[in-house]
C-alpha cells in the first residue's frame, strides 16, 4: 500500500544548507526534483532576503556543480541547480531509490521533508540508506494513503508504528524468527532495548485497539 512519511533533519545536512550561513533568515522551499543521468536537478524558492546575487550563498556547497537563477518576485528567487549524483545527500539517495519527494522546507532550524512509496519498504529502504551514510533523520509521521485512518494506527506513536512496521518487513514475527532486534536496533540506530520497548507498547496497543472493537461473546 502507497505510504507517505515525513523526516526531519539539521539544516547543515540537508542539500543547499549552506545557503543558512549567510542568509540566515530565508525560508528554502523545494518545487520540483528531475533525476538526469548523471546529476540530479532540483528546482527551489529562496523567500525571505533581497540580494542582487542570490546564487553566491549556494556556491560554496561541494555537492553544487551549476546554480542558475531562473526567476525572482519581489523577495522570492526561484532557482535551478545541477547537483552532482556521486555526491553522497538525502537528493542524490531519493533519485537513488527512485523514491518521490513530495515537498520539502528549510530554515536556519532544520529541513522537513515528506517522500512517498508504494509501500512501507520503499520507505525503510530510503531510511535504511540514508543511515549507511551517516544522515540523522528523524520520522516525524509515517500513514498508509487511506481515505480514513483506522483506530489501531490511531493509537501507535510514529515510534511505536516505525517499528512494528519494519519488525514485520525484516521478519521478526515469523517462526523462527528472522531477524534479532540487536539488527532491528541497528537499522533504527537504537538500543535492542528501546525496539523491545517500542514493539511491546505498539502491540499492547493494537491489541487493545482490536480486541475493543471484537467483545468477547458469552
Amino acid at each position: 500500500m502507497a505510504t507517505e512519511a515525513t523526516f526531519t533533519v539539521p539544516s547543515d545536512q540537508f542539500p543547499l544548507g549552506t545557503v543558512f550561513n549567510q542568509l540566515p533568515n530565508v525560508t528554502v522551499e523545494l518545487e520540483r526534483l528531475i533525476p538526469a543521468q548523471d546529476a540530479v536537478v532540483p528546482y527551489f524558492w529562496v523567500r525571505g532576503t533581497e540580494v542582487d546575487d542570490i546564487e553566491s550563498g549556494f556556491s560554496e556547497h561541494p555537492g553544487a556543480k551549476e546554480i542558475r537563477l531562473v526567476d525572482s518576485v519581489e523577495d522570492e528567487y526561484l532557482l535551478r541547480v545541477e547537483w552532482a549524483v556521486d555526491y553522497d545527500d538525502v537528493l542524490t539517495i531519493l533519485a537513488e531509490t527512485e523514491v518521490p519527494l513530495i515537498e520539502a522546507t528549510g530554515t536556519n532550524q532544520q529541513w522537513t521533508f515528506e517522500i512517498r512509496g508504494d509501500d512501507r519498504s520503499d520507505i525503510a529502504a530510503f531510511q535504511r540508506r540514508c543511515r549507511e551514510l551517516g544522515i540523522p533523520l528523524t520520522l516525524t509521521e509515517l500513514h498508509a494513503l487511506t481515505p480514513v485512518e483506522t483506530a489501531t494506527e490511531a493509537t501507535l506513536t510514529d515510534t511505536q508504528q516505525e517499528a512494528l512496521v519494519l519488525a514485520y518487513e525484516r521478519g521478526y514475527f515469523e517462526s523462527p524468527r528472522e531477524v534479532t532486534l540487536e539488527a532491528l536496533g541497528e537499522e533504527l540506530g537504537i538500543s535492542q532495548q528501546a525496539v523491545g520497548s517500542r514493539l511491546r507498547g505498539g502491540i499492547k496497543h493494537v491489541l487493545g485497539s482490536t480486541l475493543s472493537t471484537h467483545p468477547v461473546r458469552s
